[in-house]
C-alpha cells in the first residue's frame, strides 16, 4: 500500500533524477571572472611577399588590377604575456615600454566607435566657423551610433593630462611645443593610442560610413588601422611638391587603441621634442613641421612599422616594403593589420594622381583645405603641370 511517507520518498526521489539528467546536460553558469575563459594569444600565419595564390588564415584585400605579382601581406608576432608592473618600475622603462603597458594593443578587439576633431570653438559656440558646420555635421549624419567629440585647445589638455597622467613625459612634449598645429598633429597620435576610433580633421567630409570603408569580407579582427594615400606624384619633380615618393594620409586616420605606429610616433615626437627643448632648439618655423609631426613622420614610420622584425616574420622577404608596393593603387591593400586605401578614398576630387571624383565607389572622405595653416606639403601640382 502507497503510503504518505512513500509517495514522499518516490516524489524526492524522481525529482533529483530530473535534476540530475537537467545539470548533466547544461553548462555550468559562471558566476565570476575568474571562471571567464582565457583568450587565446594573437596568432596569424600571414607571410610578407607572399605569392598571389598563397593560402593565408585571412582573406587578402586585392586590387581589381594588381600591379605587382605578389600580395603585401605579413605576419605579426604573438602576443607576450603582460605582468603586472609598479608605477614605480614602470617608470623605470624606455618610453615605449611604458606607452604598451599603458595602452595594450589587441589586433581582434573592436574598433571603438570614437570620431575625434580638433577646433578653437565647438560647434555649439557662436564662433564655430559656418564653413565647418556642413563637415562637422555629415560624420554624426553617417555615424548616428558614434560618440563625435570636437576638442577644443583648453579641453584637450585637460582630456591628456586624464589619459597621460601615468607617462609625464607626453604631458611634457605636449606641453613644450611651440605652434598649435603641432599641438593638433600630436593630439590626433595621442587620442587614438589611448581611446581609439577616427580621428579626422575639423575640414573634412565623411561621403560614406567608416563600416564601408574596408570590405566587408575581411575579418575586422584581423586588422587594426586604417589609412589612406596622401600623395602619389609619379613625375621626376614629385620632391619640390611633397617630403615623400608616396605620402599616407593623417589627416584621417582609423585605429583600435594600443597600435604600435602609434606608439611609435608618440614615443618619437616626445623624445625629440624633450631633447629639442633641452638644446633650446624649439622652434616656431613652420618650415620642419612635416618632418618633426606631420605626414613626412608619420610616412616614415608606417613604413618602419612595415618592415620591422619585431612584428614581422623577414625570414622569406627579399627586400622591404617601400613606396613602389603603394604606388597607383586602386584598392585597398593590407599589410599585416593594416589597411592602406588608395588615393581616392581621402583624397577624391583633386583631379590628380590617380584620384577619382567625389562620387566614385572608393570615395570616402572628402577633404576641403579649409584649415588655417595651410603648409607646403598640401599644395597640389597642377593639372596641366
Amino acid at each position: 500500500m502507497l503510503t504518505f511517507r512513500r509517495a514522499l520518498v518516490i516524489a524526492a526521489a524522481v525529482l533529483t533524477f530530473f535534476f540530475l539528467l537537467r545539470s548533466h546536460h547544461s553548462p555550468p553558469r559562471l558566476t565570476n571572472a575568474s571562471q571567464l575563459p582565457h583568450p587565446e594569444p594573437f596568432k596569424s600565419t600571414l607571410t610578407k611577399a607572399a605569392p598571389a595564390d598563397a593560402k593565408t588564415d585571412v582573406a587578402p584585400v586585392k586590387e581589381s588590377a594588381p600591379r605587382r605579382s605578389e600580395e603585401l601581406q605579413v605576419q605579426l608576432a604573438a602576443k607576450k604575456p603582460r605582468p603586472q608592473i609598479s608605477l614605480e618600475d614602470l617608470k623605470a622603462k624606455p618610453l615605449r615600454q611604458q606607452l604598451e603597458y599603458q595602452f595594450p594593443y589587441d589586433v581582434e578587439g573592436k574598433f571603438p566607435a570614437y570620431i575625434w576633431q580638433t577646433w578653437k570653438y565647438t560647434p555649439a559656440s557662436g564662433e564655430f566657423g559656418d564653413k565647418f558646420r556642413e563637415p562637422e555635421a555629415s560624420w554624426s549624419i553617417l555615424h548616428p551610433t558614434f560618440v563625435h567629440e570636437v576638442v577644443t585647445d583648453s579641453v584637450a589638455v585637460h582630456l591628456l593630462r586624464h589619459l597621460y597622467a601615468s607617462v609625464p613625459e607626453v604631458l611634457d612634449a605636449y606641453n613644450a611645443l611651440p605652434l598649435p598645429v603641432m599641438k593638433a598633429d600630436f593630439f590626433r597620435y595621442l587620442i587614438l593610442l589611448a581611446r581609439g576610433g577616427i580621428y579626422t580633421d575639423i575640414d573634412t567630409q565623411a561621403l560614406k560610413s567608416a563600416t564601408e570603408w574596408v570590405p566587408a569580407d575581411v575579418p575586422r579582427s584581423s586588422y587594426g588601422m586604417v589609412i589612406g594615400i596622401e600623395a602619389d606624384p609619379d613625375r621626376q619633380d614629385w620632391a619640390q611638391w611633397y617630403s615623400r615618393r608616396i605620402q599616407f594620409c593623417q589627416w584621417t586616420i582609423q585605429s583600435k587603441p594600443g597600435h604600435p605606429v602609434l606608439r611609435d610616433i608618440v614615443a618619437n615626437i616626445t623624445e625629440e621634442t624633450l631633447k629639442r627643448k633641452a638644446e633650446g632648439r624649439l622652434s616656431k618655423d613652420h618650415k620642419n613641421i612635416v618632418e618633426f609631426t606631420g605626414p613626412a613622420l608619420w610616412t616614415d614610420l608606417v613604413f618602419k612599422f612595415f618592415n620591422d622584425p619585431d612584428y614581422f616574420d623577414l625570414s622569406t622577404n627579399k627586400a622591404n616594403i617601400t613606396w613602389e608596393h603603394f604606388t597607383g593603387m586602386t584598392a585597398p591593400k593590407k599589410v599585416g593589420d593594416v589597411i592602406v586605401l588608395p588615393i581616392t578614398s581621402f583624397s577624391p576630387g583633386v583631379r590628380q594622381m590617380g584620384a577619382g571624383e567625389d562620387d566614385d565607389p572608393m570615395a570616402f572622405v572628402k577633404h576641403r583645405f579649409e584649415g588655417t595653416w595651410k603648409p607646403e606639403h598640401l599644395r597640389h601640382i597642377g593639372e596641366n603641370d
